[in-house]
């Protein structure tokens, strides 16, 4: 591919909140074109202009279930079970493959970890370069508090919109990998009721909540006695996790099979 040429996007999921972002903002990328916008069959929007639908009028791309025309890339915004089936499609056309739907359970990351010996795939819990910088900040206090005479106690308050189906966020769980790496944690907890008693030392505590159209708020609490740590990264729309994913397809194409993550993509 030459400087000049575009990369060809599909778009899986297109039709959805985060997929009408990417074709609004694809379709006005100059290093990319929007050549298929991709969802289930039975979708009632199947047909229509996936630019319509993006508010942004007519781009000459219709919604459809199957890939009839040559892509370069392909993001999937969807839901587990389809991503493994575009990922399955991507492997059978050694397309490369941006995965940023969470939710997926052990056996699913086992086959998209079989997935990437086939293609390059770029698979994060969070597109947003200000959740992925946070992290890399996570995980240098971690390791600063790891042996911190009198301990530090961790917890994870992770907020998003009414409509979001798994909990906690992949986001919130992939903070959470990265503390207890760092600070050693051999136990978690998803909300506290009753009486449970005194926080135990290593122990890393999530609370997921579901308000309104909160498009993703993460907030990282380090706390000691006297004295607090708090690390928080706000999305004000989704403008940002699209953003990430377009630029993970254009750092994808070209790349060879393999895992590659957002630290990889923005070079942190």
């Amino acid at each position: 591919m030459t400087p000049t040429q575009k990369i060809r996007l599909g778009i899986h999921g297109a039709a959805g909140r985060m997929g009408r972002r990417l074709v609004a903002l694809g379709s006005v990328d100059p290093k990319l074109q929007i050549v298929a916008a991709l969802e289930s069959a039975t979708h009632p929007e199947i047909g229509h202009d996936a630019g319509t639908l993006a508010g942004i009028g007519e781009i000459g791309v219709k919604l459809g279930s199957h890939i009839n025309t040559g892509v370069d890339a392909v993001i999937d915004f969807s839901v587990p079970i389809a991503a493994l089936g575009i990922a399955r499609l991507c492997v059978e056309r050694k397309i490369p493959l941006v995965i940023a739907t969470t939710g997926f359970e052990g056996e699913h990351k086992e086959q998209i970890a079989h997935f990437a010996r086939e293609i390059p795939i770029v698979w994060a819990p969070s597109m947003s370069l200000a959740v992925n910088l946070c992290m890399k900040l996570v995980a240098e206090a971690g390791r600063a508090l790891r042996d911190y005479p009198q301990g530090a106690d961790v917890e994870i308050i992770e907020r998003h919109h009414r409509f979001k189906e798994d909990a906690p966020s992949g986001t919130a769980l992939r903070f959470g990998e990265i503390i207890s790496g760092a600070m050693g944690l051999e136990s978690q907890v998803h909300g506290r009721h009753g009486r449970p008693g005194s926080r135990p030392r290593h122990e890393l505590g999530y609370h997921a909540l579901r308000t309104g159209d909160n498009p993703g708020e993460h907030t990282i609490v380090f706390g000691m006695l006297g004295e607090t740590i708090e690390l928080t990264v706000k999305a004000s729309n989704r403008d940002c996790y699209a953003q990430g994913a377009l630029t993970a397809a254009k750092f994808i194409v070209g790349k060879e099979p393999g895992i590659y993550s957002m630290f990889d993509v923005l070079g942190l």
